[in-house]
């Protein structure tokens, strides 16, 4: 099976733009692509995650990659999908950003010198240069106000008020095409599905600007079977960098999807083979249980590597079982969280982040959802001492799926 035809069926690819001509493009390694990444903070997380699957797809294939870095964008924050203004950052924290981006991408793509190999590009060099006249006049003018008003990357800021410097958002994406188009002979863009509007601004810059064909792919939105955005947890996102998500806990949210997003998941974001998934898609039971091992240890495997993947998963094994690991997460209670010697529970909760707030702690305790070394808590104003604390510490349960070790 060919590339084209495997994203396909995995179920990744949600609109193109010549499906023709991309498929023969990416089938024969003749595609120079290009996905970008706004350098909102100091890690990559799941959202990124398919993205950075896709890179290494092609790569593999023989395309090459360009990951775009937004120094500039980055400036003004991408509006598609928000109802809020996006915190505006600093050059120096951009650029730490960027940094860190590459670090992580390197697990996924192999940047070099050779013909596939990937390359890092930061928009920062042609946008903070810009002479603002001469971007009207020269990119401004091939723009319909009507057209992008009507476009869905604007939809939800348009309820509360969309700026001005938003505004501008989408003449930036597209001129980013049209200078790697140029610069580099990237004649392709990938993004997420709520990208469309703002990737089409870019192959109809290139079309204006020079008569020629650059093509888009847009990738399917990871949702769950709720139509929900898969990635984010009770205390945020699901980062890829170890210090924000430990492997463990990375392990473990994947471990716990919902039944019925398993397979999906295993197709569009392991490299397993489809023969083999599709095998999977009758298990029940038990059998479902190990098809979730197995995602959860695939994909800790591809972010953290083989070694903390199999921590992870001995951890989580030993949790179940009522064990303690020393691979398991730890929170560790500092000496000012004490009161006389001693810390509530619902402190507990909401500090180890099992729980999102104080009243969220409260009430998992006081509907029985909380265990702490295997007996239930329905006080929420039940202490613990350091006495109690001390030594390996206890395991603090919320729910059946969510643990961690508390010591001091």
């Amino acid at each position: 099976m060919k590339i084209y035809e495997e994203l396909v069926e995995r179920g990744l690819i949600a609109q193109v733009t010549d499906e023709e001509e991309i498929r023969n493009m990416v089938n024969e390694g003749k595609a120079t692509f290009y996905i970008g990444f706004d350098p909102t903070a100091d890690s990559l997380h799941v959202g990124h995650f398919m993205a950075l699957c896709l890179m290494k797809r092609l790569q593999m294939a023989g395309n090459k990659p360009v990951a775009l870095v937004g120094g500039g964008t980055g400036m003004i924050g991408d509006p598609s999908g928000r109802s809020d203004l996006r915190k505006m950052l600093t050059v120096e924290t951009i650029q730490h950003n960027c940094d860190c981006f590459r670090k992580q991408m390197e697990r996924f793509i192999h940047f070099g010198n050779e013909s596939s190999d990937a390359i890092m590009v930061n928009n920062a060099d042609w946008l903070l240069n810009l002479n603002y006249v001469e971007f009207l006049r020269d990119i401004g003018v091939h723009f319909s106000v009507n057209k992008m008003l009507a476009a869905r990357c604007y939809e939800n800021r348009m309820e509360q008020g969309l700026t001005f410097l938003e505004f501008n958002y989408m003449l930036m994406q597209g001129y980013d095409f049209y200078r790697l188009y140029q610069d580099y002979g990237c004649n392709m863009q990938f993004g997420g599905d709520d990208q469309w509007s703002n990737m089409l601004a870019g192959t109809e810059l290139i079309r204006k600007k020079l008569g020629k064909d650059a093509h888009a792919m847009t990738i399917t939105l990871l949702l769950n079977s709720e139509g929900k955005k898969m990635g984010k947890t009770a205390s945020g996102a699901v980062w890829l960098d170890p210090d924000k998500t430990s492997p463990y806990d990375f392990y473990q949210y994947w471990r716990n999807v919902n039944d019925a997003d398993v397979v999906k998941c295993l197709k569009m974001l392991t490299f397993l083979p489809l023969e083999q998934i599709r095998e999977m898609e009758s298990w029940q039971g038990s059998e479902l249980n190990r098809a979730k091992e197995i995602l959860a240890h695939e994909l800790t495997e591809l972010v953290h590597g083989k070694d903390e993947a199999d921590k992870a998963e001995a951890a989580a094994k030993a949790v179940f079982s009522g064990a303690s690991s020393a691979d398991m997460p730890t929170y560790t209670v500092q000496e000012d969280a004490f009161t006389d010697g001693r810390i509530d529970i619902v402190s507990i909760l909401v500090n180890s982040g099992l729980c999102s707030s104080r009243g969220d702690a409260r009430r998992n305790v006081e509907q029985g959802g909380v265990t702490v070394a295997d007996e239930k808590v329905t006080d929420s104003k039940k202490t613990y001492g350091r006495e109690e604390l001390g030594g390996e510490g206890i395991i603090v349960r919320r729910g059946k799926k969510n643990f961690i070790k508390v010591n001091c």
